[in-house]
């Protein structure tokens, strides 16, 4: 039973939670590799910015073939 009130606790919590800020989260968990980027204006949130980088790792036979 404890276990539904933390869980239930949990989403109100979440309701409570600023548009900006479940964006903010969505994005971070979306993310292998890159960048959130939070501008304030005013001390508002005007824009959320989300920048990702995609890594490729090189076969071991292309790389020599490029020495």
């Amino acid at each position: 039973m404890s276990f539904k009130a933390e869980n239930h606790s949990a989403e109100k919590q979440i309701d409570t939670e600023p548009e900006w800020f479940r964006l903010v989260r969505q994005h971070v968990g979306s993310l292998k590799f890159g960048t959130v980027q939070i501008t304030v204006h005013d001390s508002r949130v005007t824009q959320v910015e989300r920048s990702e980088k995609v890594r490729l790792d090189t076969p071991t036979n292309v790389k020599s073939k490029i020495n």
